[in-house]
C-alpha cells in the first residue's frame, strides 16, 4: 500500500471518528426524551416554543394575563425534573462502578483467600508427613501408643491434604468463572 492510499484511508477513518465523537457529544448533551415528556406534563415548554411565543408576529395563542407565581412554579418543576435525572444518573453510575471495579476485586480477593488457606492446610499436611517419617518404625514395634500416634498422623495428613487440594481446586474454578 503506497503512502497516498494509506493517507486517504487514515484520513477517512479520522473523519469518521470525529463525526462519531461529535454525534456522541450531541447525544450526551441533549435533553433525554423522558425528561422532555416529564417537563411537558409539568407545563414547561421547550426553549424553541418560548422563543416563538415571545417573538413579534410568532404568537399564535391569545395573550395571557401576567401571573407572578407562574415563573416560580415552572422553575420549581424544572428543578425537580433535573434533580430526578441527577438521582437516576447517580444510581446508574454507582451500579456501573460496582460492576467495573468492585466485582473483580471481590472475585480476586476470594481467589487469593482460597490460595492462602490452601497453603495453610498444606503446611499442616507437611507437618503430618514429618510425623509419619519419624514414626515409621513404630508400625512394627507393637507399642499401642505409637500406633495411635501413627494413625493420628495418617488421619491428619489425609484431612489437611484434602483441604489443601480442594482449596486450590476451588480457587482455580473461581478464577476461571467470569
Amino acid at each position: 500500500m503506497d503512502r497516498v492510499r494509506l493517507g486517504r484511508a487514515l484520513g477517512f477513518g479520522a473523519r469518521q471518528a470525529v463525526k462519531t465523537l461529535v454525534t456522541a457529544v450531541d447525544a450526551a448533551t441533549a435533553q433525554s426524551p423522558s425528561a422532555q415528556s416529564t417537563a411537558a406534563k409539568a407545563g414547561i415548554r421547550a426553549p424553541a416554543a418560548k422563543a416563538a411565543e415571545n417573538s413579534p408576529g410568532g404568537n399564535t395563542q391569545p395573550a395571557r394575563a401576567a401571573d407572578p407565581g407562574r415563573g416560580a412554579v415552572q422553575t420549581a418543576a424544572r428543578t425537580m425534573v433535573q434533580a430526578r435525572e441527577v438521582q437516576k444518573g447517580l444510581k446508574r453510575g454507582s451500579r456501573q462502578f460496582g460492576e467495573a471495579a468492585w466485582r473483580p476485586f471481590v472475585r480476586l480477593s476470594g481467589v487469593l483467600w482460597l490460595e492462602v488457606t490452601g497453603v495453610f492446610f498444606g503446611l499442616f499436611a507437611l507437618i503430618a508427613v514429618g510425623y509419619l517419617w519419624k514414626l515409621r518404625g513404630a508400625w512394627r514395634a507393637g507399642d499401642p501408643a505409637s500406633h495411635r500416634s501413627l494413625m493420628g498422623a495418617v488421619v491428619m495428613l489425609m484431612l489437611f491434604g484434602y483441604f489443601c487440594v480442594s482449596s486450590f481446586v476451588r480457587a482455580r474454578r473461581r478464577e476461571r468463572r467470569r
